[in-house]
């Protein structure tokens, strides 16, 4: 049987393991295949920032062209004893082992402060908002950075905390500079990576080894590491797969890739890599390898065996998380922005509930490729079986569901099963801005334990989102960030610039539109990303359709992804850049609403053709007298507790019942007439989360009808509902 090792080269994220390893491993285990993983990444981190990494890095540095020195850097190894001396410390603090050195960290005289630090005053007033961990966390992070920046300066210009030499990595149509960079000698970085990987090949010995890919960021450590095994275990075949793989070698033709990588798998790994175990160990031919990039007479050749079916997502396993350094990972937050702290922040298990994307029609993004087009959801008491598996496996309460855009049908049955088997976890997904995402809904999903989503906004233009094909309307979106806001669920919008045919003046109104957003409280979070085209998407495939130019058509032999263009409007959309960031940033701090827009920009902008109140006009609603017969009733509260009384007026008596309910929060009464009292009473436990069955609305009208009381309409729009609607009856 077949030793397999699994890789994710430096650098991904530093408080979580990214998902693609662990995700293979589960599927080998379901196939009894043995494994082992490593993130070399996270043990790379560790090893350079220690006592010992630092004491080797200050050792390293050449202090005898002190005239080339930045007077940053002088400070800092004027202060090297104070970073040797407390690296260790605010290590295990960021691993949450050492909570109180919090207290030492924020009085601001315990960490040695160089140019990051700088910064401090212009945020000093959005701590008010941070706890004391979170405070120090992000001291602790300036000072990182710091050390990050002393070895960008002196030991390797191309290290990053979450990349890796990534320049390298970036639109790479030629792979020669990467093949020359390869032939250097070991960086700084290098040698330390090399040195991690060494103690794995003493631990075990494998047949295969695959390394997982997931960025620009990852590559020139895959290949570092690729390199190495070749040099001295030149029998081992290697495999190169992930993300970026997918999205930028479909077209790979260069043979020296192969000088260091055997095969190059695309898209799901789970298939291929099965057939690659079975070809190394002689029991498939190479042309019955699936969607496999190999070398054969000398000549890259693409093996796609179409009898090989994939997998589908209930038989993949249960992501495994073992041999991972799960309690070394580190928390950081680098800026104070709430989404972008729960991406660094955090160990997460990373779970996905549908393979590929439900929409599939954004014009922007890369639909003509299976991990986008091929849509497969997992049904929902398979992920809560997993949900489970991997608690026990982690100790770990905290779910990244990693979806494209999770579908709402799929959430509410994932909330309702969860509620079901009284599973107590904090879960947060990506999600499209549809309509879908009723009040009720996002209530539901906020007593699941969802605290977070993220979606794509775009460009806050409805004409641009019909040419995006988004399938959705600005005011539309702004109802449902508010349903999402008033659940307690905090929402972070995915934000674009430059799309092509965009105008100044649409670039303008869509940060109108984000800045009522945020004025009214129904945006948290955002981020304004500027439009890249890419080769899979419907504006790489047929530019001419939304008057873009492609600047050349020349296929390159190594990375196809990122097209440079050239928009016939002529707009120089990077302008804007500084503006839409800078305002943002404030927007999410709850200030600034009131300036003229063009205080943000240093040359001169149309003003908005947006009415200052377009927002807030968009989420008047009027009330909604009308449930579908359909709709499925659920009530996530408590039993109440029953008094019943007479109440008497002008000479007339009639008997009311007391129904007393608790919640986490406060006690509440409502009083109905006895009958209609003792008919809700008798039908809430029916309507509970905990039943299999779920009772429709139809249903409780009939029954209600059945019972002999009349005008169920008048009841169930009544006060006395209408207080149990706010409270936990749901119509969904």
């Amino acid at each position: 049987m077949s030793q397999i090792l699994l890789i994710t080269p430096p650098f991904t994220q530093l408080n979580t393991p990214y998902p693609a390893t662990v995700y293979i491993k589960g599927f080998l285990n379901s196939k009894n295949i043995h494994s082992v993983q490593a993130d070399l990444g996270i043990e790379v981190i560790l090893k350079i920032f220690s006592k010992t990494g630092l004491t080797d890095l200050f050792g390293h540095i050449d202090v005898t062209n002190a005239t080339q020195l930045s007077p940053n850097i002088k400070r800092m190894l004027a202060l090297k004893e104070h970073y040797i001396n407390t690296i260790d410390s605010v290590i295990l603090f960021l691993q949450g082992k050492n909570p109180t050195l919090a207290l030492q960290i924020c009085q601001e005289d315990f960490l040695p402060e160089a140019s990051r630090f700088e910064q401090l005053e212009e945020l000093d007033w959005a701590f008010g908002a941070m706890g004391m961990q979170d405070k120090a966390k992000h001291l602790a992070t300036l000072y990182l950075e710091d050390i990050s920046d002393l070895i960008v300066g002196c030991a390797d210009e191309n290290f990053g905390f979450s990349r890796y030499a990534e320049r390298l990595g970036r639109s790479a149509n030629s792979f020669d500079e990467l093949y020359e960079s390869l032939h250097e000698k070991y960086t700084y970085t290098d040698t330390i990576l090399i040195e991690v990987l060494q103690e794995r090949f003493r631990e075990i010995a494998p047949d295969l080894v695959l390394i997982s890919v997931p960025f620009p960021g990852n590559l020139y450590a895959a290949f570092r590491c690729a390199q190495w095994v070749k040099q001295n275990y030149p029998t081992i075949r290697i495999a190169m797969g992930g993300g970026f793989p997918n999205t930028e070698l479909r077209s790979l033709s260069d043979k020296r890739v192969f000088e260091f990588f055997d095969f190059i798998t695309l898209d799901d790994g789970e298939a291929p890599v099965e057939n690659l175990i079975e070809h190394i160990e002689g029991k498939r031919t190479i042309e019955n390898l699936k969607r496999t990039f190999a070398l054969k007479d000398g000549q890259v050749k693409y093996c796609n065996n179409s009898e090989t079916r994939d997998y589908k997502q209930s038989e993949t396993g249960t992501p495994d998380y073992s041999d991972l350094l799960l309690d070394q990972y580190i928390s950081v937050i680098e800026i104070v922005n709430p989404m972008h702290c729960m991406w660094s922040d955090g160990r997460w298990n990373k779970l996905t509930m549908a393979h590929g994307c439900y929409w599939g029609k954004c014009t922007f993004c890369d639909i003509s490729l299976d991990y986008i087009k091929v849509y497969e959801p997992v049904a929902a008491s398979l992920l809560c079986d997993r949900i489970e598996e991997l608690i026990a496996q982690t100790g770990q309460t905290g779910f990244h569901f990693v979806d494209e855009a999770a579908p709402p049908a799929l959430m509410r049955s994932l909330a309702i099963e969860i509620l079901r088997r009284g599973l107590t976890i904090t879960w947060w997904t990506n999600i499209r801005f549809e309509k879908s995402f009723t009040e009720d809904l996002c209530v539901l999903l906020k007593a699941s334990g969802c605290i977070a989503v993220s979606g794509g906004l775009e460009v806050a233009s409805d004409r641009l989102l019909k040419l995006i094909d988004k399938g959705v309307t600005v005011e539309q979106v702004a109802k449902v960030t508010r349903n999402f806001t008033e659940a307690g669920i905090m929402v972070h919008a995915y934000l674009m610039y430059g799309y092509p045919t965009q105008t100044i003046q649409e670039t303008i109104d869509s940060l109108e539109m984000v800045r009522q957003m945020f004025e009214a409280g129904i945006l948290q979070s955002g981020f304004w990303h500027q439009f890249a085209m890419t080769a899979h998407s419907p504006v790489g495939l047929y530019p001419e359709q939304f008057g873009v130019l492609k600047d050349t058509d020349v296929i390159g032999t190594f990375a196809n992804n990122d097209i440079n263009y050239t928009d016939k409007t002529g707009i120089n959309h990077d302008k804007f850049s500084f503006g839409l960031k800078k305002s943002l940033f404030n927007f999410m701090h709850g200030i600034c609403f009131d300036f003229p827009l063009q205080d943000w920009f240093e040359f001169k902008i149309p003003k908005t053709t947006i009415p200052g109140d377009f927002i807030f006009d968009a989420l008047q609603s009027e009330e909604n007298f009308t449930t579908k017969p359909s709709a499925k009733i659920i009530w996530i509260g408590g039993l109440p507790s029953t008094e019943t009384f007479t109440k008497s007026k002008k000479g007339n008596s009639w008997e009311i019942t007391a129904l007393t309910f608790h919640n986490k929060k406060d006690t509440f009464t409502i009083q109905t007439g006895k009958k209609e009292g003792e008919w809700l009473t008798g039908i809430l436990p029916g309507l509970s989360v905990k039943n299999k069955k779920i009772t429709t609305f139809q249903e409780i009208k009939t029954n209600f009808e059945n019972a002999g009381l009349e005008d169920f309409e008048l009841f169930w729009y009544s006060k006395p509902i209408n207080t149990l609607r706010n409270s936990g009856l749901l119509v969904l």
